[in-house]
């Protein structure tokens, strides 16, 4: 009897050993095992959120990238009506100006209809709140399915589209001082609402760099606690080999 015991014993404790792990089977360790799975599970959804939020910094990346280069061409465009508004150049000059300003205007609109992140347009109003729920884009970072354990990126950074049109310069001229003026007015206000949208952009990626160092600390001590659980103690089980031999 005593030897089947102690055969037993020898052989949990080579398994330990070998493995590194105290608890191998359910009846080894119940409760032991159901929170160490339980660890577990939470350990690796994290470290996919943790994917999922690095994914989420590189989205705005391309966002803050794709309206930087808007903001460029507006303050070109501001720069072009500040001439148009001098009385110092002729009509030839302002037609050649009209023709920059458009090429300008259809470079904004060509950014905001072909920036994309793995194929989803990011500045034609696809991150704008008024989007249906169900075409909505999340960044999940926690481990369930709650609101709180998910960033929605079209009600956090909001941008609706990112147009000549929706930005209302859509119809600049400086064919003469009086439409430069005006239209210097309308690219100033399209050049706030930019930085606006801008700052919105930044505000969330401080968020995922956050959270993102929040998922980090989370999954070393999950880990260290799962560790503490599952891990077996080598020195203890070469004792009781020793010991049972």
């Amino acid at each position: 009897k005593f030897l089947g015991i102690n055969t037993q014993r020898v052989g949990q404790s080579i398994e330990r050993i070998s493995l590194g792990i105290r608890v191998n089977k359910a009846a080894e360790d119940i409760a032991g095992l159901a929170v160490s799975d339980a660890l577990r599970s939470d350990i690796r959804l994290l470290r996919q959120g943790a994917r999922n939020t690095n994914d989420g910094i590189s989205l705005i990346n391309v966002v803050e990238g794709a309206l930087n280069a808007q903001s460029g061409a507006v303050i070109q465009l501001k720069e072009l009506a500040t001439q148009g508004i001098s009385g110092t150049i002729g009509a030839s000059e302002r037609q050649t100006l009209n023709l920059v300003i458009c090429s300008l205007v259809a470079q904004i609109d060509r950014l905001a209809a072909t920036t994309e992140f793995n194929g989803r347009t990011l500045l034609d109003g696809s991150l704008a709140q008024s989007v249906q729920a169900s075409e909505q884009t999340f960044i999940q970072i926690g481990t369930d399915s709650r609101s709180a354990s998910r960033i929605n990126l079209n009600t956090e950074v909001n941008i609706s589209a990112s147009n000549s049109t929706q930005l209302g310069i859509n119809n600049l001229s400086v064919s003469t001082c009086k439409d430069s003026q005006s239209a210097l007015d309308d690219i100033a206000t399209a050049l706030e609402t930019l930085n606006f949208v801008r700052g919105g952009a930044g505000a969330v990626q401080n968020r995922f760099v956050k959270s993102l160092g929040t998922l980090t600390v989370a999954i070393q001590n999950l880990t260290a606690a799962e560790s503490t659980l599952r891990d077996a103690d080598i020195a203890e089980e070469v004792a009781l080999l020793t010991r049972n031999q």
